[in-house]
């Protein structure tokens, strides 16, 4: 039997054609490349014929739905696209939210066309306009978050947040600015809104409205740059009484107590916060400002900058519970911060023609960085936060740096790329990666630009004269300025002669090994660690609803005992341990937060801590060694040296 097998298997063999090598001479053809679709039309810095209109439905509060309808003029018939916009100013990256878009209808005359999306640039819609057509109806809706899982929630039953740049579409082949559009919304019978837009008709963005809303007509690039809040419970103060330029926080909350919630001495510290702005730069680069301020817990939180705006969106008890919340309090000055820096004054390669060309993010640092320094400066200045809550936030940025083991390999310019690599996801393991630090490193960064000047110029200049001179100029102009490195490296020394290009180098595009403490000690303060928590510190564990004991045992959990940090390298990390757990016991006895603390103490001189946690099905006791106790930093002053941080979060006279 075997035999015949053999037999039979040869002769198959023979038979079989030889489909393992190529005939002589006759090779089988390689894959080609299949030929990629023409490009979306590029834009061109021409006006584009007619006006588009935009209406924007917001009624439809219990399922969160926007309609949509837009009306987009055509000069004559063949092929044309339009665009839904994909990069997001201020987010800095391409993350705008298409996949919410659905019902799209196209249609001309009342007949319905056929519509494509492009196969690559799927932000890209192509339509063929028939004979005769002098415009496009185009309908869809936006149907947002119902939870949050599924994304920010901006629609409630008292407050929504609109954003245009989500809800409309623009023609191809244009400059965004040489795009007018008209925009009007429906709101919820009684509800008030705040927007940078001016209303076409008598209303204002006060009194409660009722009906459709419509706007001046205004270019598509401010439209998307001017944003709204509405809702049922509002209130406007007034931040710069009698100004011809008007500054205005416009308050929507939960629950009409919370509008009043806020006593005068608050809302005059936000007065001082643009008394201070204006000492600061000297100038305005708008025709009216608005806080676009939201007091929720049911909207998501948000903070985004805008030209004549800003979307701030926090928890609700911001003024009812102030002494408890400082963390919160830089938003404002921050976000405000960026109508010079960031708006007015912009990275060159972040300045595109379209929210469809791409963005580049390599002066981030500035951008972001320096906002984020002159954000605590002002907060300092203006009272919203005191000087020592000012030094211990400060303290807390410091140390996060000084552990951030990812500088090792990571220099600060390459993570101004994460917004595109990882667009703010989870990590699991933050402190190598890293992730945007261009904000917060930069901010030390600047901290050590500002107390060198002041050293060498003998407390006669400092970095308020760069932003005086740099964010500051054409007072009333709210187009566009855009920079580069070396026009940044000039300012600085206009106003102190340095090698200032060298100095930016090493610590934004060199891997830094040391940590970037110099700002600190040329200010007089070091940072130091203390067994006790600083109110600050304290304030920023509860909004994010963790227990962080980074620069103790390396570990950060969130309050019901989930791993949501582990420091690399550090004891919990050498232990083994990872994010995605869950601490169950500590010691043989069940998670407590006061617990794990007392256990970190009373291991200073005694056994490793035993924390028994749960991972999927699997349970694993991890000894984790450390005898330094509880460790939270704060700042401790130099004696003998001159003061310097305490001149920088002073008031300006």
């Amino acid at each position: 039997m075997k035999s015949a097998l053999l037999a039979l298997a040869a002769s198959l063999a023979l038979a079989a054609p030889a489909l393992a090598q190529n005939p002589p001479g006759a090779p089988f053809p390689e894959p080609q490349p299949y030929p990629m679709p023409a490009p979306t039309p590029a834009p061109r810095d021409v006006p584009y014929a007619g006006l588009l209109k935009l209406e924007v439905d917001a009624t439809d509060l219990d399922r969160r739905i926007f309609n949509v309808h837009e009306t987009v003029p055509v000069a004559g018939p063949g092929p044309f696209t339009l665009l839904f916009p994909q990069w997001v100013p201020g987010g800095h990256s391409p993350r705008n939210s298409l996949e919410k878009i659905a019902g799209i209808t196209i249609r001309a005359g009342g007949k319905v066309l056929a519509w494509k999306r492009d196969p690559v640039d799927v932000f890209a819609f192509h339509v063929d306009v028939p004979v005769g057509a002098a415009s496009l109806d185009v309908s869809y809706q936006s149907l947002t978050p119902t939870a949050m899982d599924q994304g920010r929630v901006v629609m409630t039953q008292e407050m929504l947040n609109l954003q245009w740049l989500s809800l409309a579409m623009y023609p191809a082949g244009h400059y965004a600015r040489q795009v007018q559009i008209e925009a009007s919304v429906r709101l919820p019978e009684g509800w008030a809104f705040g927007t940078a837009l001016e209303p076409a008709g008598p209303a204002t963005a006060g009194p409660p409205q009722s009906g459709w809303v419509r706007f001046k007509p205004v270019p598509f690039d401010v439209l998307v740059d001017s944003p709204m809040f509405a809702g049922r419970y509002y209130r406007q103060v007034d931040l710069d009484p009698g100004a011809a330029v008007p500054v205005r926080l416009d308050i929507f909350a939960d629950r009409p107590e919370l509008l009043e919630a806020a006593t005068a001495d608050q809302l005059e510290k936000h007065r001082d916060l643009v008394r201070q702005a204006y000492k600061l730069y000297g100038s305005a680069h708008y025709n009216h400002y608005d806080f676009l301020f939201a007091l929720s817990e049911r909207m998501g939180g948000i903070g985004l900058e805008h030209h004549r705006s800003s979307e701030d969106g926090t928890g609700p008890n911001y003024f009812l519970d102030w002494a408890a919340w400082p963390s919160e309090r830089d938003l404002l000055p921050h976000e405000y911060t960026h109508s010079w820096n960031g708006k007015y004054r912009r990275p060159a390669d972040l300045w595109t023609q379209s929210l469809n060309v791409p963005m580049r993010g390599s002066m981030l640092w500035v951008y972001e960085g320096q906002t984020q320094y002159w954000g605590f400066v002002l907060s300092g200045r203006s009272g919203l936060l005191s000087k020592q809550e000012s030094l211990d936030a400060l303290a807390a940025t410091a140390a996060t740096y000084e552990t951030r083991i990812g500088r090792t390999w990571r220099p600060v310019e390459d993570t101004t790329e994460d917004p595109i690599i990882n667009n703010r996801r989870p990590q699991p393991w933050t402190s190598w990666q890293r992730s945007e630090d261009y904000y917060s490193e930069g901010q030390l960064v600047w901290l050590d630009a500002d107390t060198l000047i002041r050293a060498r110029s003998g407390g006669k200049r400092s970095l308020d004269d760069f932003a005086k001179a740099f964010f500051g100029m054409e007072n009333g102009n709210w187009s566009e300025r855009p920079y580069t490195f070396e026009d940044v490296v000039a300012a600085l020394n206009a106003v102190e002669p340095y090698d200032w290009a060298k100095f930016l180098h090493e610590r934004i595009d060199d891997v830094a090994v040391k940590p970037p403490l110099d700002g600190l000690a040329r200010g007089g303060w070091r940072l130091v660690y203390t067994d006790t928590e600083t109110a600050y510190f304290k304030s920023a564990e509860a909004r994010r609803k963790t227990v962080d004991l980074t620069y103790s045992i390396g570990l950060t959990l969130a309050r019901d005992g989930d791993v949501a940090g582990v420091q690399w390298e550090g004891p919990a990390f050498k232990a083994g341990m990872a994010v995605g757990g869950k601490l169950l016991a500590v010691n043989g006895i069940a998670y407590d937060p006061d617990r794990l603390k007392e256990a970190i103490t009373a291991a200073k001189g005694g056994a490793p801590l035993s924390l028994l946690v749960k991972t999927g099905d699997h349970y694993k006791a991890f000894d984790v060694v450390w005898k330094g106790g509880l460790r939270y930093p704060r700042l401790e002053r130099i004696e003998g040296t001159p003061d310097l941080l305490s001149a920088i979060y002073a008031a300006k006279k």
